[in-house]
């Protein structure tokens, strides 16, 4: 029994050597996956090329796209530690990136309901089965397809104004510790949370929306599970087949659209990741005076009524 203990001793922990092996070669060779991508974009920008596009899809979710993205992250955050002024310009970047985008997309709001009251206008009182919109060349659509296209402007709100709301502290938090510590710790929470639920979370929804959108552009269907050799085997049939079929026969003919959402939406929380947890960390170092520094802040000014002198 103790022979038999030892032995599964000793596998566990050259598991775990080798597996920090394969994390060290995996970072060091991401400074030359960079290079080599940015050196040859031809390989996998020039479209013309099957081989290329799928090299694109390929990439996109490989194991060398992750430690290209996660080393820069790496390097960033080691210069940052040295000089916080770098970490807080980082932050204000990528906030200002969050801030900007919601405040532009917040506006699909307001375009989805002035559409329904098209809509409901053209159905009920002028009894027409489309609408057309534009000069000369109008584009014309079912009514169906304008209803349908509704969906995709709720999909813009959610998708592209999520880590805007979150920098504008909009979610609901629900806590029964957090309100009770002390500053620092938590500031250290915040740090633990973007680091073991923000990346990894954003991480694995990438590698299935990645994949799930490329299946529904392309024929034959890219797998995860395929390596790149069989992949480009595939390429010699490879076809665009982009998903154009819609919940009616005249419904909205881009539902793609939401596939790449949903990759813009991964993508944006795992950089966004990054923000949080340089703010929390400068946060922390430098105490309370720092909370909510360089944070763009959208406030409801209140409008002050003229004062008007009461007459006795």
């Amino acid at each position: 029994m103790e022979q038999d203990g030892a032995v599964e001793a000793v596998g566990v922990f050259g598991a775990l050597v080798a597996g920090i092996g394969w994390v060290l070669k995996n970072l060091a060779l991401a400074f030359w996956n960079l290079g080599y991508a940015l050196t040859h974009p031809g390989l996998w920008l020039d479209w013309s090329d099957k081989e290329a596009i799928t090299r694109f899809v390929y990439y996109g979710g490989s194991v060398e796209f992750f430690f290209v993205v996660f080393t820069a992250f790496l390097v960033f955050t080691g210069i940052g530690l040295w000089r916080n002024s770098i970490l807080w310009g980082g932050v204000r970047v990528l906030e200002g990136i969050a801030n900007t985008l919601g405040r532009v997309f917040a506006w699909a709001g307001l375009l989805m309901v002035l559409q329904q009251v098209i809509i409901v206008f053209m159905q009920r009182i002028f009894a027409r089965a489309e609408i057309s919109l534009g000069f000369g060349i109008p584009v014309s659509f079912d009514i169906s397809w304008w209803s349908e296209e509704l969906k995709f402007y709720n999909a813009l709100v959610v998708a592209l104004c999520l880590t805007y709301t979150f920098v504008q502290k909009g979610h609901v938090r629900v806590d029964l510790v957090y309100s009770a510590i002390s500053f620092r710790a938590k500031r250290v929470i915040d740090m633990l949370g973007s680091v073991l639920f923000m990346m990894p979370m954003a991480v694995l929804i990438w590698l299935y929306s990645w994949f799930f959108l490329w299946r529904h552009l392309i024929v034959p269907n890219p797998s995860a599970s395929n390596t790149l050799e069989q992949l480009l085997m595939k390429s010699r049939a490879l076809r665009w087949n982009v998903e154009t079929i819609g919940f009616s026969p005249n419904g909205f003919t881009a539902y793609f659209l939401f596939k790449v959402l949903l990759v813009a939406l991964c993508g944006l929380i795992f950089i966004h990741a990054w923000a949080f947890l340089w703010r929390s960390y400068l946060e922390w170092k430098e105490g309370p005076e720092s909370e909510d520094k360089y944070l763009d802040l959208d406030v409801l000014e209140a409008v002050e009524e003229p004062h008007v002198p009461s007459q006795s």
